[in-house]
């Protein structure tokens, strides 16, 4: 009996510790994140690939941009459109280009925490058929609140819009233009110095601690109740 309660306390230790590791953790289970490819990797990163880029050619049929999605090969940005999104002007086809920055730019009163990705295309957007954009983001840094937006990436960056919480590890906001793209959250939302463990989400640990406390509270009990009998 003593050895099957050890067996329990040592389970519920392990799981805990994989719900450390992993943000939100104990609600994704023991998976980890998929690895994030950096463009400026942080040290905490290890081994790294340089992120991918991402081409779709969109066809247009009876005057119409078709429904589609342009995304990186490594699937940390997505972009999704409409049916007619696009300002046709005559075209037979669009040409959408993902492109991460081969530099890390540093906006000034931001804090991004994904690499930035330029998206270009050979027509506008319809203003009225916003595009949807989705950022995969890394449990090594805190998690974003924003995806920013700007014409020029040593420039000025706009706040965009989130939508929808989406899919762990993944932020989600809507665009009617292009150009470059990252997530972040403003640098006086994160006070110099704090420490951010599991990407920023403390709520995953504190229930994985005291499901550690209640079930070796119990032991003693279930021992007891176990010579009893």
């Amino acid at each position: 009996m003593r050895r099957r309660a050890a067996l329990l306390a040592v389970a519920a230790a392990v799981y805990a510790t994989a719900a450390w590791m992993v943000t939100p953790g104990f609600y994704d289970g023991f998976g980890p994140p998929q690895a994030y490819n950096w463009t400026c990797p942080p040290p905490q990163a290890g081994a790294n690939i340089k992120p991918s880029a991402g081409h779709l050619n969109i066809k247009v049929i009876n005057g119409e941009s078709d429904a589609n999605s342009a995304f990186t090969d490594d699937g940390q940005l997505v972009m999704g459109f409409l049916p007619g999104a696009f300002v046709i002007d005559g075209k037979s086809s669009i040409d959408v280009t993902i492109t991460p920055l081969s530099t890390c730019p540093k906006p000034s009163g931001i804090e991004l925490v994904t690499n930035v990705y330029q998206v270009t295309a050979t027509a506008q957007l319809d203003p009225q058929k916003a595009a949807n954009l989705v950022l995969r983001y890394s449990n090594l840094e805190p998690d974003p609140s924003t995806v920013y937006e700007a014409s020029d990436p040593n420039g000025t960056w706009t706040k965009l819009p989130r939508a929808v919480q989406g899919q762990p590890f993944t932020i989600e906001t809507r665009t009617t233009t292009f150009g470059y793209f990252a997530a972040g959250y403003p640098s006086a939302s994160k006070p110099p110095g704090s420490v951010t463990v599991g990407g920023g989400q403390l709520l995953p640990i504190i229930v994985a601690v005291l499901i550690v406390v209640v079930v070796l509270a119990g032991l003693p009990l279930a021992v007891m109740r176990r010579r009893g009998r």
